[in-house]
């Protein structure tokens, strides 16, 4: 008598050996399990996924912040003295790192929805960590050196929140047939019940999340206000070197109304235009005057900075990798730029027929001119024959000293009321873009109050500030908002509203179909007979290419053994052996 046991006939399964080759170096079938994931291997999983957060998150700050990487560059420059572009290296960090933990992560959810066991390779526990450890020191490092610029998420979510909620939904919706297959099981737990608790809070969450949205470009079309006049911010600084008189007339050539300069006084009293306290960065002081280059710029006469080269650090140092576009004659321009007085750019402004907005710095306590610096500048712009109500000012000094001012517009950088504003004379306000919240700027306006928001360089930001009704943007980048004619994206309440209910809608009803569909799969399974599936996949494969990956047939003679007649024939149409006397039949 024989005992036999079923043909064990298997199919290439290529794309589960992607899968968990890749992920977890699980390349033979013999080495993959459909057991449940133990403890350890889901921990890893959690880790995961908090990378993968934590990464997104990263990838999006860096993202947005673009609008300010010049003022990033300048702040690591102004603690190390040494300028490079930062952003360069954190970059390509970052995409590298999102994407492998990206592929790890779709990795490990075809692994859940296959049903194959979690079991994450080594090397790929030392690359997780090292990519988390990496984001969180990354985080830290920013929350110190560059900590207010975390203020530009908020203000992104007032173009980006609509679409985020959009992809989150289709996310979360996802995630449904994933937790539909874990809860639909026969077993149940309450770790289940907890699992699907959480679901509905997050999908709810979702769903209801445009309640909290405060997006300025959700209005109706016919009540957005003119488009913003761009100044140009130490002229077209990504064109040309800052502060320079090239990078003004580039500034006015790509469409800026008004020009902004940072002004300091020379110790014989001429105002002359630098960002820095020294003039390190953007001349050739290190070579003229190689023992006073780590000096104030305030403290050199007119005549010794008048001498510096104030173009060429921009040929060697590219800071925004743009001197390629450059022609030639423009390179022959820009390295023979000296430092720029202030009367040099209110000469402009005047024949350009713009305004001018002045960043004055004030000498230091032991500067000649300390207290005559208001004076300086007054006699700048008489001499420029500039009107002075084209002229604003921001001071960098205190209350006392403003109203000494006399004759020019007077702005702030502060926030204030109205009540204050009116109250200490001033014109107009110049507000970062952080503190100029869509409600505030409406106040100011309603109160005639004139608001200056800064920097503005991304399209996105400039199309905010535009619905928002600002009248005017401080620019590093006119060029770039030459070319946003328009707001990027407008859209009416009741378009959105429609857009908005009917996603949600659209998400429940496939997250019940999802539901419903894993329960009547698995109602199926658990009803049907073992041996059919088995004998009905057998079946189906005989029109396919089948590899036999391994045969067993047991013999047990319980006579005193088998006759020498008797022999074994297999029926591969039914997956079972049989023998029979007298040869083998087919």
């Amino acid at each position: 008598m024989v005992k036999h046991q079923p043909l064990q006939v298997y199919e290439k399964q290529v794309f589960v050996s992607f899968v968990t080759g890749i992920y977890g170096c699980r390349w033979k079938r013999y080495q993959r399990s459909q057991d449940d994931s133990s403890r350890w291997e889901c921990t890893w999983f959690i880790i995961l996924c908090s990378s993968f957060l934590l990464l997104l998150f990263w990838a999006y700050f860096w993202l947005v912040a673009q609008n300010d990487f010049n003022e990033f560059n300048w702040s690591v420059y102004n603690r190390s003295g040494e300028w490079k572009d930062e952003t360069i290296p954190i970059l390509a960090s970052t995409i590298v790192g999102f994407s492998y933990i990206t592929f790890l992560l779709i990795l490990a959810l075809f692994h859940i929805s296959l049903g194959q066991q979690l079991n994450l390779y080594w090397v790929h526990k030392i690359g997780v960590l090292a990519t988390l450890l990496t984001a969180i020191s990354g985080v830290v490092s920013v929350d110190d050196i560059w900590g207010d610029e975390w203020d530009i998420l908020l203000v992104s979510l007032q173009s980006t929140a609509p679409f985020l909620h959009i992809g989150a939904l289709a996310t979360v919706t996802a995630i449904g047939w994933l937790v539909a297959g874990y809860v639909v099981r026969r077993e149940r737990s309450n770790f289940q019940v907890m699992v699907l608790v959480s679901y509905i809070i997050i999908l709810l969450a979702v769903c209801l999340a445009p309640f909290t949205f405060t997006c300025p470009c959700i209005m109706d079309r016919h009540s957005l206000k003119p488009r913003p006049d761009i100044i140009g911010r130490r002229g077209a600084p990504m064109l040309a070197p800052e502060n320079t008189m090239v990078s003004f007339n580039r500034a006015l050539q790509h469409g800026a109304s008004s020009l902004e300069a940072d002004v300091a006084i020379s110790v014989d009293g001429v105002p002359f235009l630098m960002r820095d306290r020294t003039l390190r960065r953007t001349t050739d002081v290190s070579k003229v005057f190689p023992a006073r280059q780590f000096d104030d710029a305030s403290f050199f006469n007119w005549t010794e900075i008048r001498s510096l080269n104030a173009g060429q650090w921009f040929l060697e140092s590219d800071p925004y990798w743009t001197v390629e576009t450059l022609t030639a004659r423009d390179r022959s321009r820009i390295g023979n730029q000296s430092v720029c007085s202030l009367v040099e750019m209110l000469r402009l402004a005047a024949r350009a027929n713009s305004s001018a907005l002045l960043n004055i710095r004030k000498a230091p306590p032991e500067h000649p001119r300390h207290r005559s610096w208001f004076m300086d500048t007054l006699w700048a712009v008489q001499k420029a024959g500039i009107s002075q109500k084209r002229v604003r000012t921001v001071t960098w000094t205190p209350d006392s000293d403003r109203g000494r001012v006399r004759g020019l517009q007077q702005t702030t950088t502060e926030k204030l009321s109205v009540g204050e504003i009116r109250q200490r004379g001033i014109t107009s306000l110049t507000l970062h873009y952080s503190k100029a919240s869509h409600k505030d700027i409406q106040e100011y306006l309603a109160n005639n109050v004139s608001v200056t928001v800064y920097p503005v360089n991304e399209p996105w930001l400039y199309s905010i500030l535009w619905c928002s009704g600002v009248p005017s943007v401080s620019s590093d980048a006119p060029q770039v908002l030459r070319k946003v004619p328009y707001p990027i994206w407008l859209m009416s309440q009741s378009a959105y509203n429609f857009i908005w209910i009917t996603s949600d809608l659209v998400s429940l009803a496939i997250v019940i179909g999802i539901f419903c569909f894993q329960k009547w799969r698995m109602s199926g399974m658990q009803n049907y007979n073992p041996e059919q599936i088995m004998l009905s996949a057998v079946v189906r494969r005989s029109s396919r290419e089948v590899n036999i990956m391994k045969e067993k047939l047991i013999f047990s003679d319980l006579n005193n053994g088998l006759s020498s007649t008797e022999e074994l024939s297999l029926y591969p149409e039914n997956g079972y052996a049989r023998y029979s006397h007298g040869g083998l039949s087919r």
